[in-house]
């Protein structure tokens, strides 16, 4: 039996850029910067080794959610809900007309509610056991995500959340796919949301040193690529994308924005947080995304990189498309949409499939904001300086994640 085709039809997303998918968009085309200093709101950084991040901006709950549904929802599910309400409204689906047991949601997260264990620990020890919140576990476990969504538009298919670090999204957006294509479900929800700008999570990836310290000038902190990189910087949001069986969408008109072809994922087996050297890992993922949609290297034209702004990750990468593309890696359009946003962890490859999704349909690949000069092992074209005009039949979308996971999301044009 042959797979079914899928496509994507509805974008949405919560980013530092914006409180939209539409927002974040235009700004990352205008090569603008989210990053900035944590607001007090947040907490009181002044101590902290990294006192910036990508934050989600004039948010207020209460413009969104009711004051009762607030104090059960952690930011993380918050975001999820906020970008999945988009995503439904520019499919131009409504959820009432959908087979509820043709629909699904797969979503990732790397971390879950911190914000809410972190709120909840301070109760235990101030006030004692009694005073936990019974709405707790509900609050923070990462299935939350998906599962607030399903019950939000009644989805009664698979209904699950993956975490694998900064691959979560990714792996959700290629089980989303699987799904479709065996005939499991016509519509699946999928992507990502994260909210870990948190007091722990701040400090702990601080101890590591894999945060960018550069506190006085956060418009240029993150800098992938770039021979001046010094770490990542932590975003948070969500990324979500409506995928569809192609039939089914052709027969509701929807737009399609690309064709979701292929999923490759892979595991380096190496070390829990550093990025094996010789690339091997994502190379083969990229390459069983392209097996498994049937293209070949000189069908890609634009690539949506992981790019990190970390000495290996970015180090590793360029060398895996090299590996992958021989000649044509020098003919490829390469751009990181985290060095605008920051690191979204479990959700930045929702946000970056969507962004792919849409360089496709509009022809338009965005910069990669701070990359002046080149580092050591990273030759390639990273989109400096302006957003480029092309035509882009083919694109990938990397995740390479702590634990050694590496994900290659495969698009394309969508043709009859």
């Amino acid at each position: 039996m042959s797979r079914r085709r899928v496509v994507i039809t509805g974008l949405g997303a919560c980013t530092a850029l914006g409180l939209s998918f539409e927002k974040s968009w235009s700004k990352l085309l205008a090569g603008e910067n989210g990053i900035r200093a944590i607001p007090d709101r947040y907490f009181d950084a002044s101590e902290y080794r990294t006192r910036i991040a990508g934050t989600v901006e004039d948010y207020d709950p209460s413009e969104y959610f009711d004051v009762r549904e607030v104090k059960k929802l952690d930011y993380v599910t918050q975001y999820a809900l906020m970008a999945s309400k988009e995503c439904f409204e520019d499919a131009g689906l409504d959820p009432a007309t959908l087979d509820p047991e043709r629909g699904g949601c797969i979503l990732g997260t790397g971390i879950g509610g911190i914000m809410a264990i972190e709120a909840e620990h301070h109760v235990l020890l101030d006030r004692g056991p009694k005073r936990v919140s019974p709405h707790f576990i509900p609050k923070m476990m990462p299935n939350a995500v998906s599962a607030r969504v399903s019950i939000q538009y009644g989805l009664q298919g698979t209904n699950y959340a993956t975490s694998s670090a900064c691959a979560s999204a990714g792996h959700a957006l290629g089980l989303a796919l699987r799904t479709i294509q065996w005939g499991e479900a016509d519509v699946v929800v999928s992507g990502g949301a994260e909210a870990a700008v948190s007091t722990l999570a701040i400090a702990a990836f601080g101890s590591m040193k894999a945060l960018s310290t550069r506190n006085d000038e956060p418009d240029q902190a993150c800098r992938p690529f770039d021979k001046d990189r010094d770490g990542f910087v932590m975003g948070e949001g969500a990324g979500i994308l409506l995928l569809e069986e192609r039939e089914h969408a052709l027969a509701r008109g929807a737009k399609i924005y690309a064709e979701f072809l292929g999923f490759g994922a892979t595991s380096d087996a190496f070390h829990i947080t550093q990025p094996k050297e010789d690339g091997i890992g994502p190379r083969r993922a990229i390459e069983m995304a392209l097996k498994d949609g049937a293209r070949v290297p000189s069908d890609i034209d634009y690539v949506n990189a992981h790019g990190t702004s970390t000495y290996y990750n970015d180090r590793v990468e360029t060398k895996a498309l090299h590996d992958v593309f021989g000649g044509h890696a020098s003919k490829l359009a390469v751009s990181s949409t985290k060095s605008m946003m920051g690191h979204l962890l479990g959700a930045s490859a929702g946000v970056e499939a969507a962004v792919t999704a849409k360089s496709i349909a509009e022809g338009l690949a965005h910069p990669t904001r701070n990359h002046v000069e080149a580092g050591e092992g990273c030759d390639l074209d990273y989109v400096p300086g302006e957003a480029r005009s092309m035509a882009i039949g083919g694109a990938i979308s990397n995740s390479l994640g702590f634990g050694g996971h590496n994900v290659c999301l495969l698009f394309g044009k969508h043709e009859s």
